[in-house]
């Protein structure tokens, strides 16, 4: 059976890091990507010019209709899905809780819960045993956030991948039996431009010392752990959450 995965947020960071390193493992490759085409072709010509095969597809993740159609083109362009990575998440600039606007709330949930249910319904149609697939692997990108709770910074984020850790364990259990089986990543202090995107540029670099490493990882790092729960030698992990934090 060919080993065909969806990395949602594919373009950059994390997303990259993986496909190039699951194209290299052997997998057929589908990058979604929101708005960086460049970024996302660009991947795309990194893994053909390696000998792989992949493909890049625009898709907002918040938008369930736009999702349907991203794993409908995956279907036609690749075949049938065997691991979803849903990487797709942003953050926002640092606030309290008490000077959080609606819109900041909705755009954040919508993109980083809402999204992976989408996602996550999508490849169980897929993989599940029950609708007659053959199994696969979810890998969901939480964030070490989760557990620490960002305060005074990002408290919205943070519930946002502690919804995606519930979501990473019951959807293990649900579907466990069906062949499936769902993990997540927890990053920390990670070397990406998500910081940049959050009014702190500088965070990992700030921040390094906070960590036993004493430093910030990369997204090769991460990429490591996405993909070696993807593969079969994770045959037997399911419904956990893998801290890639330095120690933090």
């Amino acid at each position: 059976m060919d080993k065909i995965v969806l990395i949602t947020g594919g373009s950059r960071g994390i997303g990259a890091a993986a496909a190039v390193l699951a194209a290299q493992r052997g997998w057929a490759v589908a990058i979604n990507y929101l708005r960086h085409a460049e970024a996302a072709n660009g991947v795309v010509r990194q893994i053909e010019a390696a000998g792989g095969r992949a493909i890049a597809v625009q898709a907002d993740v918040a938008v369930e209709a736009d999702v349907v159609t991203l794993f409908e083109t995956v279907d036609h362009r690749l075949g049938r899905l065997t691991a979803l990575v849903n990487n797709a998440g942003v953050v926002d600039r640092p606030a309290r809780v008490d000077e959080m606007h609606g819109e900041r709330l909705r755009r954040m949930f919508s993109i980083n819960v809402l999204g992976a249910f989408y996602c996550v319904r999508e490849a169980v149609l897929r993989m599940s045993t029950r609708h007659g697939g053959a199994g696969g692997s979810i890998v969901n990108v939480s964030s070490i956030a989760a557990r620490l709770g960002a305060p005074h910074q990002y408290v919205d984020y943070a519930a946002s991948k502690g919804a995606l850790d519930t979501l990473t364990i019951g959807l293990a259990h649900e579907v466990g039996g069906e062949g499936i089986r769902v993990n997540a990543v927890r990053p920390g202090l990670i070397d990406t431009d998500i910081h940049a995107s959050g009014g702190l540029p500088h965070r990992v670099r700030d921040l390094a010392g906070q960590v036993p490493m004493g430093r910030g990882g990369t997204p090769e790092e991460v990429a490591e752990a996405i993909v070696w729960l993807m593969s079969d030698a994770a045959s037997y992990t399911s419904a956990t959450l893998m801290d890639i934090a330095g120690g933090r």
